[in-house]
């Protein structure tokens, strides 16, 4: 509830502006109408690594997750990540465009409420590499993560895991080389033991990244993991 009439507070003291045109904002978000309808929305998606499928499809797992269940048990995107949703994605990590950070937050936080299901105990970011972090300046999942922990009342842990090693960027690999590039690389520093815990990130590619560190949470006694993320992209 504070932090409800903190937003509005906010909002009425800094009018919204649209962070993708440049217009009005509406009453909750910086994206003018236009812009937020033109968001690419995911109408049927696998329920556990949230592929989007297509339109006349029913609602079922994935190929790859029945031939192949991954360790988490549920994956929630709120958007399918193309334009013009990439541009602010890209803007937050990239062009150091850290206000971007609180819009995407709502909008999965948002997403997430209408949702309306169990709330887990205790919310992770997907961690930088220090030495990326320190040259960011911050790390966009944990940025994200915030707006939603606030909005849904979940406990979040910012440094509840860490990443061992500066591995080379996703983006610039196959999914072998994904795969290869993020095993054992991340360590579990949170009491995850016999929790529900969710993982969140900006986007979810091949999974491969949720995939380690939800690995690595089970193995540190987690009973359930889950993974929130803002986008999904529609490779795999």
């Amino acid at each position: 509830m504070v932090y409800k009439w903190l937003n509005k507070l906010q909002f009425a003291l800094i009018p919204p502006r649209c962070l993708l045109c440049g217009g009005p904002g509406t009453a909750r978000h910086d994206l003018c109408h236009d812009c937020l309808t033109a968001l690419p929305r995911v109408a049927v998606a696998c329920p556990t690594c949230a592929l989007p499928l297509p339109d006349a499809a029913p609602v079922t797992d994935c190929g790859r997750c029945r031939q192949r269940p991954p360790p988490f048990a549920a994956t929630h995107a709120a958007f399918s990540y193309g334009p013009p949703l990439d541009r602010l994605i890209q803007e937050l990590k990239f062009g150091q465009r850290l206000s971007h950070a609180r819009l995407l937050g709502e909008l999965l936080a948002g997403y997430l409420a209408a949702q309306n299901g169990p709330r887990p105990e205790l919310l992770l970011p997907v961690p930088l590499h220090w030495r990326r972090q320190r040259g960011r300046g911050f790390n966009q999942a944990l940025e994200l993560a915030r707006p939603v922990a606030q909005r849904l009342g979940v406990k979040l842990c910012a440094d509840g895991c860490r990443r061992l090693r500066d591995t080379a960027a996703q983006s610039g690999l196959n999914a072998d080389a994904r795969r290869r590039n993020v095993r054992g690389v991340f360590a579990v520093k949170a009491p995850v033991g016999g929790r529900r815990v969710t993982l969140l990130d900006d986007v979810v590619t091949t999974g491969h990244t949720v995939t380690e560190l939800a690995r690595a949470v089970l193995a540190a006694g987690a009973e359930r993991v889950e993974v929130w993320c803002v986008a999904r992209a529609a490779r795999d």
